[in-house]
């Protein structure tokens, strides 16, 4: 009998993520690389959100102007809560239109590997398209109910100041702070579920700690940088100064509420590449 030798099975090749070393948390080169995988997560959350639906796109109108409604009449009408000497509805709107952009992307964003868990188990792409996917999609809702928000203050005869054009810089500061609350909450939902029942309540517990139902001018002038440790703080009283001029632009409140947004969003980042080499195996 001839003896036939037979060749090792080759080993399967397999692919192991390791975080980064040195300071470079963020492959830019990479993000670009995967820039296709980007637009399609984005696209692909706006066609599913609003599909077999009735009214479509409406819903990012009626979700705050619904809201408006109710806290105009309970905050605005019953119990008389300061508007800095403009009409509340416009007053609560103006807050509404970046607190349900902020709301909706970080429970979007919280949630985003989970709903991505086939795509993150099966195939190899920068987990971080995943949670900063929605914070880019839902900007598409801010748009749609920013142009109610342009026809209330034509309604009621308001005109925007020169400080308009600060806008963008406090919608990159709004986006920033989702970016860093989503990827950290993102991060956290991976490996413990149970924090999917918390988010709700800390977005309802964070809405009342911002100044959507009330004025910044209610809280003592002593403790309003304090107050300005919550980011959104700044963000929404800067919204409200810029297209209402209600009070003087709030410089120092933004600064600190800049601080602290950019402290989460790198806090955020670094949990999240660290804990990303678990995602495929505790989804």
């Amino acid at each position: 009998m001839e003896k036939v030798t037979v060749p090792p099975v080759a080993a399967k090749p397999s692919l192991v993520i390791k975080p980064r070393k040195g300071w470079q948390v963020i492959n830019f080169r990479e993000l670009y690389d995967y820039r296709d995988l980007f637009y399609f997560l984005i696209v692909r959350d706006i066609k599913v959100r609003y599909k077999q639906t009735v009214l479509g796109g409406l819903w990012a109108i009626i979700q705050p102007l619904f809201m408006m409604i109710v806290f105009t009449l309970f905050f605005g009408r019953l119990a008389g809560v300061s508007s800095d000497g403009v009409p509340y509805p416009i007053f609560n709107y103006s807050a509404m239109v970046a607190w349900t952009y902020f709301s909706n992307a970080i429970t979007s964003s919280s949630n985003s590997l989970i709903q991505e868990s086939n795509l993150i188990s099966k195939v190899y792409f920068p987990r971080l398209l995943a949670p900063l996917a929605p914070v880019v999609a839902f900007l598409l809702d801010f748009v749609v109910s920013f142009i109610i928000l342009i026809a209330m203050m034509l309604y009621y005869g308001i005109h925007p100041t020169i400080m308009t054009l600060t806008l963008p810089l406090l919608v990159v500061l709004m986006m920033l702070t989702a970016s860093g609350v989503g990827m950290f909450l993102a991060a956290l939902n991976a490996q413990y579920r149970d924090i999917r029942y918390t988010i709700t309540f800390l977005v309802q517990l964070w809405m009342f700690a911002s100044p959507v139902v009330y004025s910044v001018s209610l809280i003592p002038e002593k403790y309003r940088l304090i107050y300005a440790l919550n980011p959104m703080a700044g963000v929404i009283e800067g919204f409200r100064s810029a297209l209402l001029g209600t009070v003087a632009f709030p410089t120092q409140m933004l600064l600190v509420s800049t601080l602290v947004s950019v402290v989460m969003f790198v806090v955020g980042i670094f949990y999240f590449k660290r804990t990303e080499r678990y995602f495929a195996d505790v989804i």
